[in-house]
């Protein structure tokens, strides 16, 4: 969430970091400065009505010492009309407090100045890719059809269990489930990120600390008996962890990483984009996140950015590296990376991890701050998927499949303990 002070004291740079991510409600910046001109003006007015009812106690009580009682109840009665005022007054601050929270609920991040301006996926920069890619030729099959065929994942009996997104994996699909989720625990955990394991159900205002809520609730499952929500990414639990805290300067940087099971209603996604895993509503992931001191979180977004590298290298798999322009930035990142693996059966890119920076946008609503030299601040947060496991599944079935089956990279292999599925 965007601090009032920051749209007041910098509305020109708001508006034109509004005007990147194409938003359209553009008033909503003067109507929260209005707003909180207000709120002021109540809480100023408040103020001084409270100060004067402080003061006109002290002096009945010195009246009553002298013994003058009608000037003492005349005092009296002007308490009480300050009181009533004073009461109406707070039941205002009140609801002029909620009004300035929903509207600055409604405004997304600013992006960073090197995001460019874009309506779409179509305006993204490409800063990196490992390989020419191509297609692997007339034989070529997708990885539903692998899965299959070697008996890896049942999407039919998904359907039957609890409906089309939630796939059975069996026998060596699971296993290879399994040893990619160990090796990116382990390679996270090399890099210094603890390891958490974390619930996999939030409230409501874990949903607004890290800005799944308002903005995506129609995204993500309810419990409605105990107005909980399953998580869409480990990176709500785990980021609300620190909500509500004041850290102290030593105990920055923070880095976790966690693996869990993520939900994601994916309501209107249609098409041949969405076959076999290419987008689920349960599926499984390795998140890291990051607590920093603002001053480095730019530095450490590109550590993160050659963290994910590291890891797609390994797996032997063709990847780029996206800059999002602004229209396709989401709603509470200030810059994000996202990484593709090419999917070689289907000859088309798939993305698997998303890297951001959120500078203090999720701090300011978590209210986590750290101290330092007496004085606290909203610390930086940032995220990353490292990573999830749908399409990574995809790419590395269709593009090591063979005649004699399908051969996994070398470090897969050792993780997994078998080198051929066939």
């Amino acid at each position: 969430m965007l601090q009032v002070n920051f749209l007041r004291d910098n509305k020109e740079r708001v508006l034109e970091g509004l005007k990147k991510r194409q938003f359209k409600n553009l008033e909503l910046v003067d109507e929260a400065i209005a707003t909180d001109e207000e709120r002021k003006r109540i809480q100023f007015e408040l103020d001084s009505q409270l100060s004067e009812i402080n003061k006109i106690s002290k002096e009945i009580g010195l009246l009553m010492k002298e013994g003058k009682k009608e000037e003492a109840e005349s005092a009296k009665s002007k308490t009480a009309q300050y009181k009533e005022s004073s009461s109406e007054l707070k039941s205002q601050l009140e609801v002029k407090e909620t009004e300035l929270l929903n509207i600055l609920y409604q405004l997304p991040n600013i992006p960073n100045e090197l995001v460019k301006s874009g309506a779409s996926a179509d305006d993204n920069e490409t800063i990196f890719q490992s390989h020419t890619v191509e297609g692997l030729g007339e034989g070529a099959i997708p990885h539903w059809e692998l899965a299959k065929k070697y008996n890896l994942i049942d999407f039919e009996l998904g359907v039957k269990i609890a409906g089309a997104g939630f796939p059975v994996y069996l026998g060596k699909g699971a296993r290879l489930q399994r040893a990619l989720v160990q090796y990116f625990l382990d390679k996270n955990v090399e890099k210094g990120y603890t390891e958490v394991n974390p619930p996999h159900v939030v409230n409501e205002a874990s949903g607004f600390g890290t800005g799944q809520l308002p903005d995506k609730e129609g995204q993500m499952y309810y419990i409605n008996e105990d107005k909980l929500y399953l998580i869409p990414t480990a990176e709500v639990p785990v980021t609300n962890l620190y909500r509500d805290v004041l850290l102290e300067e030593k105990d920055l940087p923070i880095k976790n990483t966690a693996f869990s099971q993520c939900y994601r209603r994916e309501a209107g996604s249609y098409g041949a984009h969405v076959r076999g895993l290419n987008r689920l509503h349960q599926f499984e992931k390795v998140e890291i996140v990051r607590i920093e001191k603002p001053e480095n979180s730019y530095a450490v977004l590109e550590e993160m950015v050659e963290h994910i590298k590291e890891i797609l290298t390994d797996l032997e798999l063709p990847f780029r590296v996206l800059r999002l322009c602004g229209g396709d930035t989401g709603f509470a990142a200030a810059m994000t990376y996202d990484f593709e693996v090419w999917s070689a059966a289907q000859e088309m890119w798939l993305e698997v991890s998303s890297v951001s920076n959120f500078e203090t946008f999720q701090a300011n609503r978590l209210k986590c701050r750290y101290k330092a030299d007496g004085k606290s601040q909203l610390v930086h947060t940032l995220n990353g998927s490292a990573m999830a496991l749908p399409r990574i599944m995809a790419a590395l079935l269709e593009n090591n499949q063979t005649a004699e089956g399908i051969k996994l990279p070398k470090k897969v292999a050792e993780y997994a303990r078998f080198d051929v599925i066939n």
